[in-house]
Parts: structure tokens; C-alpha cells; sequence
């Protein structure tokens, strides 16, 4: 254990010190003349790169509070009292609570983990996860401005993410009964009766500290994912996959492809998604809004610092099969 946490040290130590170098070569004070010895293409990486990570934080801290808030007030009983026993039932709440929850699919991340270290099965949690991010108020309403204020797109987004994350959900469901944790999380009965023991603003104090290790424990991916997300974006031409784009099976694997590797927050890719109509079919834009917000580059590099390995790439298989599916089907 010992030797465990000092090698966290360590990393963390690593990363705080690779941040401050990056912040202070590329700041004012390191002078215009660092900026002008580098190639643009790196100058276009490190400005991607930034505004993926302050379009996301908001979302993460977000996410973070209210994992704390679960992890310090709720516990197991309030779980078992809030699900249904039946789970078909459960697989519907989990997604119809998700489509009212405003979320971030990078934000959402430990909520699910604290949820299914909580006792919420993991079914229940995917569902919650992928509604969340795609059928949300906010996300509907940017769709119905992105788009012309034209209501089909917002509402064949709305109906075809849900019936999609539905039956994700569903074969989770078969597949999947335990929570997948890489690494199991103390939520002891007695850690429980400890915090309820405690007075308000106790609570309030450990529910800050939870969120504050919540937030350096998901950080340091969110990092890594938007950094390579950049990479993609300004290293792989466009135009490499404009030519896979022919017809209806091809675009929408490209557009699929597309929302997965410039993840995107589900806030604002509508209004990219809409930039495309003149380069593809309205039903590979439909696949790129409902795939986007479900599984993306940075948010798969998350999920992989909380769940199984094997369950994050069948999760992402199942994903990008039954949208394909879904979204091919309304094509036809």
C-alpha cells in the first residue's frame, strides 16, 4: 500500500510539473518568438487541445460535486428504496432519468462509477450514462437552433438515441450482472453510519474532498483523451475520409467515425454536425449526433481508468453496432 501511494505521488508529482512547463512556455511571458520557431500545425494542435479541455472542466467539476454528494449522502438503502427490483423497469428509469439529467459524456463518468460502486447495476448505469449526455434539454434545444429551428432533427435525435440506448442497455443487461469495477470502491455500511454521525457541514467537507480526488483521479484521462483527440483532428486529413464518404453506408461510418475522434461536447456538435449537410446524407449527420454524445475518444480513455477493459470495448462494439443499425434503418 505503501509503495502504492507513493507512486501516485510520484505520477501526480509528474503530471503537476509537465502542466506547469506547458503553461509557462505558452504563456506571454515565454515571448512570441518560442511561438514562431514552432510548425502551425502544432500552434492549431495546442489551441484544439485547450478548448476541448475548457469546454469539458465545467462538465467534470459538475460530475465531480455531485459524485461526492452521492458518495457522502446516499447510501445503499436509498439505492435499493430507488430502483426498481424488475429490470426492465429498472433499464427504463435509468435511461428516462438520464434524458432529464443536463450531462457532459465526460462528466458523467463518476457519476456512474460512485452510482455503481453505490449498488446501482451496471445495466441501470449505461443507461443513465447514455441518455444523459444526448437527450437532455440543453442538448435538444441547441439541436433545434443548430439545424434552422427545424424540430425533425432535434426529435429523430431524441427518439433514436433513447431506443438505441434502450436496448444497449437491454443487452448489458444479458451479458453483464456484476459492476465491472476495475478497482472495487469502499462503501462500507459502516463508512455510511460514520458520515451519518456526523454534522452537516462535516458532511459538507468530505463531500468536497471526495469531489476534489474525484476530480484529479478523472483529470489526468480527460487530459490524455483531449490531447490525442487534437492530434487526430489536425494530423488526419479530412480529406482521407471525404473519400470513404459515398453513399449512405459509407458517410455514416465516416460521420460515425468523425464524432468518435474529435469528441465533441454533446452541447455544441450539432452546430458542427450541421456544417456537414452539404457534404453528407441527413442520415450520417443523424449518426454522428446520436454517436457522439453516447462514446467518443476521450470519454472511452475514461471509461477504461474505471471499468474492465473487456466490458469497455464489448460496451463500445454494442454502441456503434445498434446506432449503425438503428440510424441505417431510418436511412432506408
Amino acid at each position: 500500500m505503501d509503495k502504492l501511494h507513493s507512486y501516485l505521488l510520484d505520477l501526480t508529482g509528474l503530471v503537476v510539473f509537465v502542466i506547469v512547463v506547458y503553461v509557462v512556455m505558452f504563456s506571454q511571458f515565454a515571448g512570441e518568438q518560442v511561438l514562431n520557431h514552432l510548425p502551425n500545425s502544432f500552434q492549431q494542435l495546442n489551441t484544439i487541445f485547450l478548448s476541448i479541455l475548457i469546454e469539458a472542466i465545467p462538465f467534470v467539476l459538475i460530475g465531480v460535486f455531485i459524485a461526492g454528494f452521492i458518495q457522502i449522502f446516499i447510501s445503499e438503502e436509498h439505492i435499493r428504496k430507488w430502483i426498481p427490483k424488475n429490470r426492465w423497469l429498472g433499464i427504463f428509469m435509468g435511461c428516462v432519468v438520464g434524458a432529464l439529467f443536463p450531462a457532459c459524456e465526460c462528466g458523467i463518468v463518476p457519476i456512474i462509477r460512485r452510482l455503481v460502486a453505490k449498488g446501482v447495476p451496471i445495466y441501470v448505469a449505461i443507461g443513465f450514462m447514455l441518455t444523459g449526455p444526448l437527450i437532455n434539454p440543453i442538448v435538444v434545444l441547441s439541436t433545434y437552433m443548430a439545424f434552422g429551428n427545424d424540430a425533425k432533427m432535434a426529435l429523430l435525435r431524441m427518439g433514436i438515441g433513447f431506443l438505441a440506448a434502450l436496448m444497449i442497455a437491454c443487452i448489458i443487461s444479458v451479458f453483464y450482472k456484476t459492476n465491472q469495477l476495475k478497482h472495487a470502491i469502499n462503501n462500507s455500511s459502516s463508512n455510511h453510519v460514520h458520515h451519518h454521525s456526523q454534522t452537516f457541514l462535516q458532511r459538507l467537507e468530505g463531500m468536497i474532498k471526495h469531489s476534489i480526488d474525484e476530480f484529479f483521479d478523472m483529470g489526468k484521462f480527460l487530459i490524455i483523451g483531449a490531447f490525442i483527440a487534437a492530434f487526430v483532428q489536425i494530423y488526419v486529413s479530412a480529406q482521407s475520409l471525404l473519400l470513404l464518404g459515398d453513399g449512405v453506408i459509407g458517410s455514416t461510418i465516416v460521420m460515425m467515425g468523425l464524432a468518435y475522434f474529435l469528441s465533441l461536447c454533446s452541447e455544441a456538435d450539432a452546430f458542427i454536425g450541421a456544417s456537414f449537410m452539404n457534404l453528407f446524407t441527413p442520415t450520417s449527420i443523424l449518426a454522428f449526433l446520436v454517436y457522439g454524445p453516447m462514446i467518443d475518444l476521450k470519454n472511452t480513455i475514461m471509461l477504461l481508468s474505471v471499468f474492465r477493459a473487456k466490458f469497455v470495448f464489448a460496451l463500445l462494439v454494442t454502441i456503434t453496432a445498434i446506432v449503425f443499425i438503428f440510424v441505417s434503418l431510418i436511412g432506408l
